[in-house]
């Protein structure tokens, strides 16, 4: 069995652009050549943009080695153990190659809550990239970011630590890795001053920040609930605007020897 001590850049880097931006899926066909004549497929359509074909080729193992299917033995139980909640074993293989996985991104992990920090004398800068697998959590976040750097400007917040938004890479990260820097709903920055964690504000400086990613998604949460909740009455009053628009339908009057008519005016 192969086991690579490092993984696949590029193929990491295809996984983590399109779970990061799984909304703008396009079509993929890529064919990899790693060392020692490793091979990869990697294939996804915009039909099924929330999965991907995997297909892998390894070179020919020594003559000891025994092969079930073409993979070392017990190769295929020890992917089954490792990823089996993200991916499915296709069988057949591609032709050319003897493994190939279908993978579900919507259960790879996609890193959401990374951040980056960057220390000085006098001060810690700490950045985080945002990110969101649904385009509507992307423009609410965007917007709501936009305005939670606005609100620090505010009277009352004069002693919180500044906050900054920018749709791209803060200068701070330059030479940072290109993976740590996708982002699809901009960059936030934080500086924190010594006055910020003096005391008992410690404990609350490192808890804010530390649960930054999950504040922002729960106030994402609520918007979306509250814009639902609206939607739903509007169109209920709507429906009964309708409904009291309806004209009434004049019901049939019978005479004393039972026939119906109806008035015409």
């Amino acid at each position: 069995m192969i086991v690579l001590e490092t993984p696949s850049r590029f193929l990491l880097q295809v996984l983590l652009n399109r779970i990061q931006f799984l909304v703008k899926a396009v079509e993929l066909d890529y064919h990899l050549v790693e060392f020692n004549d490793v091979r990869y497929h990697i294939q996804a359509t915009m039909k099924d943009p929330h999965h991907m074909a995997l297909s892998i080729s390894i070179p020919p193992a020594p003559p000891e080695t025994v092969l079930a299917n073409g993979l070392p033995f017990g190769a295929i139980e020890a992917v089954r153990g490792a990823y089996g909640a993200v991916m499915q074993i296709v069988d057949p293989a591609e032709d050319g190659f003897q493994l190939t996985l279908k993978l579900d991104l919507t259960k790879l992990p996609s890193n959401e809550g990374s951040a980056s920090l960057l220390p000085k004398p006098e001060k810690v800068t700490v950045v985080f990239p945002m990110r969101f697998r649904d385009s509507i959590d992307v423009v609410l976040a965007t917007s709501f970011l936009q305005e939670f750097m606005e609100a620090r400007r505010t009277a009352g917040l004069n002693n919180a630590p500044p906050c900054h938004w920018s749709p791209s890479p803060p200068l701070e990260l330059k030479g940072v890795p290109a993976h740590a820097l996708n982002a699809n709903a901009g960059f936030v920055s934080f500086v924190i001053f010594p006055r910020h964690v003096e005391g008992e504000k410690l404990d609350r400086t490192v808890w804010s920040l530390s649960t930054f990613h999950a504040y922002v998604s729960y106030h994402i949460k609520c918007s979306k609930s509250f814009m639902h909740s609206r939607m739903r009455r509007r169109v209920e009053t709507l429906i009964q605007a309708l409904n009291r628009a309806r004209p009434d339908v004049e019901k049939e009057k019978k005479t004393a020897q039972g026939r119906s008519f109806k008035r015409h005016i």
